[in-house]
């Protein structure tokens, strides 16, 4: 009786771990398959394009050096490189003492200054009313009414030279005057800045949206390019990320470098600028006239290092297929080789541990 428990016992526990290891295999071979979808490449007429290699540098006008018009002790510093600054934010602040104690100076001589203009003035009044009545000498009137006017000139320039000082006050506190990013810092804090020949350096600042892409595009390809023609790019930092651009202008005289003909064409970068640096390398692709050619969905072609491929359907596991694209429009990729129109090709949701990679 033990016995036959036994072998029951032995059997069901078998048969469970049979229908579980079943279920655990087919959920793990149609996984994949249940993320994914087939399509097939069709033809369509896109935009042809062109290919060129550039670099990513800073607008003309976008760096900005903050110097310092006040001289005297550095009293703060707020910034350091790589702080993002508004237009008219405090970047430093020089010890303004001296430049108080100068107005406060000025201050007191413009209240003398007038003081005496005053006074000169009620002498020239009274010497004018007696001079109606002969009382005193015409030239002595005359005297009165030149110190009165000089009086008043000496009364003015103490104004001015009051609001020079004040100027000067402004000046203390240096502000940013663009929005941007500090690329250096070159003035610290406790230091001293003589600004008497020419304004010390504090910090350098580059501007918002500050970069462009510069291709260089061989003169056999140059006729086809116009301002306006909508560009793509990658750089070696994000090789799987494309940058839209648009051409902005394309130069009139050439750059020859060891024989080579070639123009520069300049393409505004339209997003993503904060992922990109100056001097970056690019590689462009800009749309000109327009083809038929084969294509696919952007998500069914996929990058492994420099390598562009696709999963082809009706194998387990699926075939990972090498191609070459070649542009991309409206959320497709034209498909140069690799591939025909009767391919079946998967979007997505592929282990490419399990792809059977071919030539």
């Amino acid at each position: 009786m033990r016995r036959g428990l036994l072998i029951i016992l032995v059997l069901g526990i078998g048969g469970i771990g049979a229908t579980g290891f079943y279920v655990a295999s087919r959920g793990e071979h149609r996984r994949p398959e249940d993320q994914t979808r087939a399509v097939h490449a069709e033809r369509r007429v896109i935009g042809s394009t062109m290919n060129a290699t550039g670099t990513i540098r800073l607008r003309v006008g976008s760096e900005v050096r903050v110097g310092s018009q006040a001289s005297g002790i550095v009293r703060a510093l707020n910034v350091t490189v790589g702080s993002r600054v508004k237009a008219g934010d405090v970047i430093a602040e020089i010890d303004d003492r001296p430049l108080q104690a100068r107005l406060a100076d000025a201050e007191a001589q413009a209240n003398l200054d007038r003081a005496s203009m005053e006074r000169a003035e009620v002498n020239y009044r009274r010497a004018l009313a007696l001079a109606s009545q002969s009382l005193i000498p015409v030239q002595q009137a005359d005297d009165l009414r030149l110190a009165l006017e000089e009086a008043r000139a000496k009364y003015q320039k103490a104004i001015r030279d009051r609001d020079v000082v004040k100027v000067d006050l402004s000046y203390v506190a240096i502000r940013a005057p663009i929005s941007g990013t500090v690329a250096s810092v070159s003035t610290q804090r406790g230091e001293t800045v003589a600004a008497s020949f020419s304004a010390p350096t504090f910090v350098t600042i580059i501007g918002e949206h500050a970069l462009e892409l510069i291709a260089m595009v061989d003169e056999t390809d140059i006729a086809n390019v116009r301002r306006g023609n909508p560009a793509a790019f990658t750089v070696d930092a994000y090789p799987a990320h494309d940058f839209p651009g648009i051409v902005e202008r394309v130069a009139p005289k050439a750059t020859i470098v060891s024989g080579v003909v070639n123009y520069e064409v300049t393409i505004q970068i339209r997003n993503d600028q904060e992922l990109l640096k100056p001097d970056m390398t690019a590689n462009i692709s800009i749309q000109t006239t327009q083809h038929e050619a084969l294509v696919l969905p952007s998500a069914a072609v996929q990058r492994d290092g420099e390598q562009t491929f696709v999963y082809l359907a009706g194998r387990t596991p699926p075939e990972r297929r090498p191609v070459v694209t070649g542009a991309k429009e409206a959320g497709m990729v034209e498909i140069r080789r690799g591939i025909s129109e009767t391919d079946t090709v998967l979007v997505q949701g592929v282990n490419a541990g399990n792809a059977k990679p071919t030539s």
